[in-house]
């Protein structure tokens, strides 16, 4: 558990390289000997699911996860009835690109109502579960930092997380700890082993100071304050040995060559993570 993990665990999340479509991001893998890759569901639209099955496919590649599914509360029960479909069309596309893990960024509250939203989070990806199974994916609720609860997400510690996966009692419904959103937290590390058996996955960037900005703020690992190295060693302990994906949402990032994003996330890989 101590050192540096293998390279053969590195993933690319595609939001890093954000700029590239699906074609040039699994391009890129195969020039730097990156062998996971995290597909968004926008870059899959673009060219389409067949497409993007047979480019991953033709490449070699592994994916380590579909993002994202979730964001299920809405006003009325029509539009959350139209959330849960396309969920359901996400974890079909999941199952289609050869993942068993589908990324749920839960939602913001459509209102002032935090509870009644967090109430239509658990129900939703309880609704989710014979769907999932039948699919084979598992569905990785992930946390995200406090100052997203208002746009992005409701669920905003890991040990939220981990109560919605308790209380549903399912093999597939597990957690994802990603760094930029948990590190923060003074019971991460309990957390983190309370998780053990249900981390679905492990993502990696850094927390900078000062943020660049709220949405673009996570920076490369190295650069900020993270202790990556504790972390991914405590995921390890509970049991988590997957890919890790670096998933990084940078303005100065997303603008630089791709080419030169691959070869600094592998060099900062290998000596932080």
């Amino acid at each position: 558990m101590s050192g540096t993990p293998s390279l053969d665990r590195i993933s690319l999340n595609q939001i890093t390289t954000e700029h590239w479509s699906l074609e040039e991001a699994v391009e890129g893998c195969l020039r730097h000997d990156v062998p996971w890759i995290s597909v968004w569901r926008h870059k899959i639209h673009e060219i389409g699911l067949s497409k993007s099955r047979k480019l991953i496919q033709d490449a070699g590649l592994n994916v380590s996860s579909i993002c994202r599914g979730g964001m299920f509360p809405a006003p009325t029960p029509e539009e959350r009835r139209e959330r849960i479909e396309d969920n359901k069309r996400a974890i079909e596309e999941a199952a289609e690109l050869g993942t068993d893990v589908l990324v749920l960024v839960c939602g913001p509250a459509p209102d002032k109502d935090i509870d009644s939203a967090r109430k239509w989070v658990e129900e939703g990806i309880e609704e989710l579960i014979p769907f999932a199974r039948e699919h084979g994916i598992k569905l990785g609720i992930e946390p995200l930092h406090p100052m997203y609860a208002a746009d992005r997400s409701v669920i905003s510690t890991l040990g939220q997380a981990n109560t919605i996966s308790e209380r549903l009692q399912s093999d597939y419904v597990g957690v994802v700890v990603d760094v930029f959103h948990v590190w923060w937290d003074p019971d991460l590390y309990r957390e983190i082993e309370r998780a053990r058996g249900s981390i679905l996955g492990f993502h990696v960037s850094d927390w900078v100071v000062p943020l660049p900005d709220i949405f673009k703020a996570r920076g490369m690992m190295g650069d900020g304050v993270i202790e990556l190295r504790r972390m991914r060693q405590a995921v390890e302990a509970a049991g988590y040995h997957g890919p890790i994906e670096v998933e990084i949402i940078n303005d100065a990032i997303w603008n630089q060559p791709g080419d030169e994003t691959l070869k600094q996330m592998k060099e900062r890989y290998v000596e932080h993570v």
